[in-house]
């Protein structure tokens, strides 16, 4: 009778809880149904959860990004005068080095101005926005781990924000003003007028800072491979001299000049960030084969 009965319910709510109706119908006939008792034995961070809530949770982890990103376009937005001058360091730190040179931004389209005022809030409400997003897609994932992941993935998401943050800063304070150093220099030895616009200036910072930026976070990637048994620290160390050109056609994909000065600026960092993830593999290594001692 109550199987018939939720069946009938089935037709008539087709949206009712998938988990509840499977738990009615797989029920005794002899028992009313009841929720089942939680495990007192259980990790707490754990809770009965169906396909909906997962999905619910889901939409709310969705929803805290949205809303953090606009919130940080929204600012910059209001404070979009002082975004701007803070945006315009390294050209201006640069340009005092020459007083005599007469360079302002024009604009060379009528909607230019337009374009720049999206990017800027867009890409910097994104950039600003990026370790919040890191921390709600933590706290959707983390009660699907075991204790022993939760150790792992939290130094890993912490050190991929560092890594992150030191790679725009060294391209906002280090690259950015190196490569405008080199571009007027240019102009004053073939004697060029110098006319930038503030479109290309904007994508110029944004490319640097974000292609820098990822940059940085290869170490883990290196770290993960060698976590997960797919590298080792012996195959590294032998292949060290490949690794050096592979890093220095990095340099040369990222850095839009071809000054070999600046591709060396950003590819010494990179191969330093090698050799710390050549170290940090080796740690992993061992505590992985003491482990397995321990086991066998």
């Amino acid at each position: 009778m109550e199987k018939e009965f939720a069946l009938l319910f089935w037709k008539k709510f087709p949206t009712v809880h998938i988990s509840r109706l499977f738990i009615l119908v797989s029920a005794p006939e002899d028992s009313p149904y009841e929720q089942p008792n939680p495990d007192p034995a259980a990790d707490p961070r754990e809770k009965p959860m169906g396909f909906f809530d997962h999905l619910e949770e889901m939409r709310w982890t969705l929803i805290k990004c949205a809303a953090t990103f606009l919130i940080f376009a929204c600012l910059i937005g209001i404070f979009l005068k002082e975004f701007n001058g803070l945006l315009l360091w390294p050209l201006n730190s640069v340009t005092a080095d020459y007083p005599d040179l007469k360079l302002e931004l024009g604009t060379t389209t009528i909607m230019e101005g337009f374009n720049v005022v999206i990017q800027m809030c867009l890409m910097g409400g994104l950039i600003l926005s990026m370790p919040f997003f890191l921390f709600f897609i933590g706290q959707f994932v983390a009660p699907a781990l075991t204790e022993k992941e939760l150790k792992g993935v939290l130094p890993m998401c912490v050190s991929a924000t560092i890594l992150f943050i030191i790679g725009a800063s060294f391209a906002f304070f280090f690259l950015m003003p190196s490569t405008v150093r080199v571009s007027l220099e240019l102009n004053q030895f073939f004697g060029y007028a110098t006319r930038w616009t503030p479109g290309a200036y904007y994508s110029l910072l944004t490319w640097f800072v974000l292609g820098v930026g990822a940059s940085f976070e290869f170490p883990l990637i290196i770290v993960l491979l060698v976590w997960l048994g797919l590298m080792t620290t012996a195959f590294l160390k032998k292949y060290r001299r490949h690794a050096i050109v592979i890093i220095f056609i990095i340099a040369a994909v990222v850095t839009p000049t071809p000054d070999p000065f600046v591709q060396t600026m950003f590819a010494l960092p990179l191969y330093v960030l090698f050799e710390i993830a050549i170290f940090a593999s080796s740690r992993v290594e061992k505590r992985k084969n003491g482990f397995r001692l321990g086991k066998s």
